[in-house]
């Protein structure tokens, strides 16, 4: 059978993709799968890995995929211009100065990735009716589930998406328009629901789409609604009629979210990193997630962590950041009075004792190894990291310097680029031109980092073994507050919030003192503790538009016009694909 290839392409993209899903080894077992769009597909369930697989290819593992799009637009995160680093045609600060137009490289990336997705799906569903699968129909639910997932992103951040049926090899291009299609995957991903695993049954994991993750999506998709329903609006009805039901939208929400928190198989954690860590496979509050392994063959991306480390931060003499992005004042400021939230922030301490206390120089043991490698391992602090850094840096033989007795030596840091600039990481940005994120080279130290995702040295810069949470507990518990909150069930949305403050807990430094709840809750104080439990996890461009917020200016940032709430269809589908309409604002 043949794979729906849903555009004209002038270059046949040719892949080689191994997926390895792992957590019990028979669930699709592993596939070397040679997919050229519109070509023959191995066998169904070769379809299927692919259709996986393009999560985790660059999608949403990447910070120049999703994330550029739904955090870089946001106060959450910004990818300034840094001397003769990251100038690139102005594409990154492009997305924080909300200048993209159809030929912006990154929405056309994104643009191609997404509809790949939907592609690879839409094949998977043709492959898997047509066989004699044993576990055919869980394998279809999944390829289904998949396709909601892959359509819900796209029309989101596009407002619309492509579809041809595929049970009709001559079946036209539809073009999918939120408004509408909203409410169709919603009534297709409820109508899945039986046929779906239970997460850990029939060899399931959470990297495989099951009920649980089909509450999530649905929870997210009923939060949505009222945005998707009248994108423009200046404000939105949360509480309108469910999809067939006389329940609400707000109703819907928390019931989806209560299936998941309500399940017994979900946990918060108390360190809240270790949801981010190298070892957080099968973690208790990980739903549904991209499985990244180091495999040497596709390796995991390390994007999310490599992105906001500095040049000369070495986690060992093989590794380094690449100084790219930060977070905006705004955020940084959002914080003020929380520190001491166990999710701010969270230092290291070695298997002697010692803390890596990141204010002063001085040693750490150097008896942590970097896996299948003899390199001494450094470990920064985790979270949001601000002010001076110290660490290790290299001697001339480009080892790691230690002390006469062993250990690692910590230094003050400088910036590798601007060697008389120390690495103070200021939280204040200022821009020379407010309405450009751009820094001379002296100023590339700026901008406070986000260390949330754990950086692992083991094979370079670029892989990791970090899985990346798509629906994780502590987001959905965000979620049912909000819902709470938009029904005037205040008491509930605070509760919610507090479980999540006091259920953290800090490191054994400071007592391992649980998170102080609030007393009070307000639209604006929610907003903020929304942003304190999901920074940084592809969240927040939804969460800015449902508060009003997306509009408004901040680091070189304007006022912005409601069409910028979605990106525009690149201009080279429009050129191929004359059938495709551009989005409103963005028609020349």
């Amino acid at each position: 059978m043949k794979t729906y290839q849903l555009f004209k392409a002038k270059n046949i993209l040719f892949l080689f993709v191994f997926l390895v899903f792992v957590t019990g080894c028979t669930k699709l077992n592993e596939n070397v799968l040679d997919e050229v769009l519109g070509k023959d597909a191995s066998s169904p369930t070769g379809a299927l890995a692919a259709a996986y697989d393009r999560l985790g290819d660059g999608t949403f593992v990447d910070h120049g995929a999703v994330f550029s799009l739904q955090e870089y637009t946001t106060d959450e995160a910004i990818l300034a211009t840094r001397g003769s680093d990251w100038g690139d045609g102005g594409k990154w600060r492009s997305m924080h100065e909300f200048t993209w137009a159809p030929d912006n490289p990154i929405v056309t990336d994104n643009w191609n990735m997404l509809t790949n997705g939907i592609t690879r799906s839409l094949t998977a569903i043709q492959q898997i009716t047509n066989s004699n699968e044993t576990q055919k129909t869980l394998l279809l639910a999944e390829a289904k589930g998949l396709l909601a997932y892959y359509t819900f992103t796209t029309i989101d951040l596009f407002g619309q998406a492509p579809y041809r049926d595929p049970a009709d090899e001559k079946a036209p291009l539809e073009m999918k328009q939120a408004a509408t299609a909203i409410d169709e995957l919603i009534l297709q991903v409820e109508a899945l629901i039986p046929d779906l695993a239970t997460l850990g049954t029939q060899q399931t994991h959470n990297g495989r789409f099951t009920k649980e993750a089909a509450y999530g999506l649905l929870t997210n998709m009923y939060l949505n609604r009222a945005v998707f329903k009248n994108r423009y609006a200046a404000t939105f009805d949360f509480n309108e009629k469910a999809v067939n039901s006389n329940e609400t939208d707000m109703d819907k929400v928390i019931h989806y979210s209560s299936l998941i928190i309500n399940s017994g198989k979900f946990t918060l954690l108390k360190n809240y990193f270790d949801n981010f860590a190298i070892n957080n496979s099968g973690g208790k509050e990980l739903i549904f997630v991209v499985v990244q392994k180091i495999d040497y063959i596709r390796n995991g991306s390390n994007s999310f962590a490599y992105v906001c480390v500095e040049r000369n931060q070495r986690p060992s003499s093989a590794n380094r950041g690449t100084n790219a992005a930060c977070i905006s004042p705004e955020f940084f400021a959002s914080w003020e009075g929380n520190h001491d939230d166990p999710r701010f922030s969270r230092k290291y301490q070695y298997n002697d004792g010692t803390w890596f206390m990141n204010n002063a120089e001085g040693s750490v043991p150097a008896t942590d190894i970097v896996p299948k490698t003899s390199n001494p391992w450094f470990h920064f602090n985790r979270g949001i990291q601000f002010g001076q850094q110290y660490g290790p840096r290299l001697n001339a033989a480009g080892a790691l310097e230690k002390t006469p007795d062993g250990k690692l030596k910590v230094f003050e840091l400088v910036m590798e680029k601007s060697t008389g600039t120390k690495m103070n990481f200021t939280p204040e940005l200022n821009f020379s031109n407010p309405s450009q994120a751009v820094f001379a080279q002296n100023e590339i130290n700026r901008g406070a980092r986000c260390f949330k995702y754990e950086f692992d040295p083991e094979e370079g810069n670029g892989s990791s073994n970090v899985d990346i949470p798509l629906f994780r507990l502590g987001a959905i518990y965000t979620m049912r507050a909000e819902a709470y909150f938009r029904k005037g069930q205040n008491a509930l949305a605070m509760a919610d919030i507090n479980l999540l403050r006091t259920s953290r807990e800090r490191e054994s430094l400071y007592g391992n003192a649980p998170g102080v709840p609030i007393t009070s809750l307000d639209e604006a104080t929610l907003y903020k503790e929304i942003a304190f439990e999901t920074y940084w996890e592809l969240l927040r461009r939804p969460q800015m538009i449902r508060f009003g917020k997306f509009e408004k200016p901040f680091s070189a940032k304007p006022t912005t016009q409601p069409f910028r709430r979605i990106f525009p269809i690149p201009q080279s589908t429009l050129d191929v694909t004359k059938s495709i309409k551009q989005n409103e604002g963005y028609i020349k």
